[in-house]
């Protein structure tokens, strides 16, 4: 059974239909997959936000579901909304190549000073290299009217023996210091998860030196004492592990966290003021029960889980909105709707 709490903020009435009952309070479908078979599915859903846009990304896979290596044609599209998630703009396509050279995972980071969003995704030609990750970057500097092209910065951060090693960016969103660094994850399956930044705004990235582990799937953020904070997926944990740098990647302590339950799914760390917010699939076997918890205590302790979705829900992206909200984009249903919903935080 669906249920959205009574706190969820009331920002449409949805698009109900006789076939199809209207969706609850608070909730905006923005992807699902047709019923005419065009596109097998839409996943990863990527959130995040300017002063006066909200920008939501999804890969489009079309022949099937399965990931990047596995598929011959995904696409990035994007939605954005002007006032706050209330309503949405059309479906861009704002990376669509040539059937053979897929790109998935969409993330963003955003340079606060210049306004300026980054996409970072992966890439893979499967006819030319087949079963080598690129990554890519590109940026808008109009709130997604137009995009730069991309541009691939694999050779610039990775070093040649990784070439075919299984390797990606994490989707989602990334996050900047206050010192102007661009902030990312990277998992590589066989040396393990780095932080991925850029010090001189996207103009060049490097790699952090020493990975952090147990770690796949991740988030960073910068805590208001100024430490690296990252969340990390780990399989068969049954909860998530989270990494702190105090020496901005040079060395790294690590601790499980059993208070943040987690299948193995990505995750969204997020900050808002002091506090910590964690969103995600809360069940140690099961992709269902999206909540989320907050922590005063820079992620010392959390507070009990909020349901915001009891059933089938799997990668999610969150942020913080204004007056204290939370937006949430994530799948569900078996991963055949991306929904967005605002949370407010109670009093």
């Amino acid at each position: 059974m669906r249920r959205l709490f009574a706190l969820i903020l009331l920002i449409g009435a949805g698009c109900g239909s006789p076939e199809q009952p209207a969706l609850p309070a608070g909730e905006t479908v923005l992807f699902a997959t047709p019923d005419d078979g065009s596109v097998a599915c839409y996943r990863i859903p990527a959130l995040e936000q300017i002063p006066g846009m909200l920008f939501a990304a999804i890969d489009e896979r079309v022949p099937s579901c399965a990931d990047l290596r596995g598929n011959r044609d995904i696409n990035i599209l994007l939605r954005r909304s002007k006032d706050g998630g209330r309503t949405w703009g059309p479906t861009d396509r704002i990376l669509d190549l040539p059937e053979g050279v897929s790109v998935s995972d969409p993330s963003f980071i955003v340079d606060q000073e210049r306004g300026r969003v980054f996409l970072l995704a992966n890439l893979m030609d499967h006819d030319i290299a087949p079963d080598q990750y690129r990554f890519i970057v590109m940026h808008s500097n109009d709130a997604g009217h137009t995009w730069s092209p991309m541009r691939d910065i694999t050779d610039e951060v990775t070093p040649p023996e990784w070439k075919n090693d299984f390797m990606f960016v994490t989707s989602g969103h990334g996050t900047q210091a206050p010192d102007g660094t661009l902030l990312h994850t990277v998992v590589n399956l066989q040396h393990g998860t780095f932080v991925l930044m850029s010090r001189d705004r996207g103009e060049t990235w490097s790699l952090a030196p020493t990975p952090v582990a147990p770690a796949d799937e991740s988030k960073i953020l910068v805590l208001p004492d100024g430490a690296w904070m990252v969340n990390s997926r780990v399989s068969d944990a049954g909860f998530r592990w989270v990494h702190t740098s105090r020496d901005e990647g040079l060395s790294w302590e690590s601790r499980p966290d059993p208070a943040l339950t987690d299948p193995a799914v990505n995750a969204s760390l997020i900050r808002a003021g002091d506090d910590l917010i964690f969103v995600n699939a809360n069940h140690p076997t099961e992709r269902r029960n999206l909540s989320w918890r907050v922590s005063t205590d820079q992620g010392q302790s959390w507070s009990d889980a909020t349901t915001i979705h009891e059933g089938s829900a799997a990668y999610v992206s969150a942020i913080p909105l204004r007056g204290g909200a939370v937006g949430v984009f994530y799948e569900r249903a078996g991963y055949t709707e991306n929904v967005f919903a605002v949370i407010p935080r109670g009093n």
